[in-house]
């Protein structure tokens, strides 16, 4: 496949998983809602381009670099992302065009699977990128974004803004801003 995907790629992706990233020593694990057809062709977390999470990442100081996996995911990054004791996974593991293409009861079942990989990894803080998503999969309707009153295998549980570019009221320093508060509360980065 070339450096960007043709439409057949994107639709040939339609239903693939993105390998979760994770490593020894992990502290923080960012749940995305599920991968878009760009991050499944690719192979790559929040690949498509405008998609502002490395962006953010970088702002907030949780790696020193933007991250590019428009192409898909450098082994030096994906090293880069470990090292610093962040993990990547998705709440629904099945690529669509567009996270409301889930089923809520997705979501919910996707709960188990998480629950089952923090308590394999043992991070300190997972964060699921995006609120309407976190209220669907864990049954709260009235959730506000930040620090939950509930833990998921020991970690406290965070529900920031997703990152897509479709989330238009955020951007990428509100982004930042929210990401540096759970990955402080990690230990990613000082407070």
């Amino acid at each position: 496949m070339s450096a960007r995907p043709t439409k057949a790629d994107l639709e040939a992706a339609r239903g693939l998983e993105v390998p979760d990233i994770a490593g020894p020593g992990m502290k923080l694990l960012l749940a995305g809602i599920n991968p878009g057809l760009w991050t499944a062709a690719v192979g790559a977390h929040f690949a498509r381009p405008g998609n502002r999470f490395y962006p953010a990442l970088h702002r907030a100081g949780i790696v020193d670099r933007v991250i590019d996996t428009s192409a898909g995911m450098r082994p030096e990054d994906e090293a880069h992302l470990v090292a610093r004791g962040v993990g990547i996974t998705n709440l629904a593991m099945r690529a669509t065009a567009r996270a409301d293409e889930l089923r809520p009861a997705e979501l919910r079942e996707g709960v188990a699977g998480l629950e089952a990989k923090v308590a394999a990894w043992r991070p300190k803080v997972v964060a699921i990128l995006g609120l309407t998503a976190y209220r669907h999969a864990f049954g709260e309707p009235l959730a506000t974004a930040g620090r939950q009153g509930r833990r998921l295998a020991g970690a406290e549980v965070w529900a920031l803004p997703n990152p897509s570019g479709l989330n238009a009221h955020e951007t990428v320093d509100t982004l930042a801003t929210a990401y540096r508060e759970a990955a402080t509360a990690a230990g990613v980065v000082g407070g």
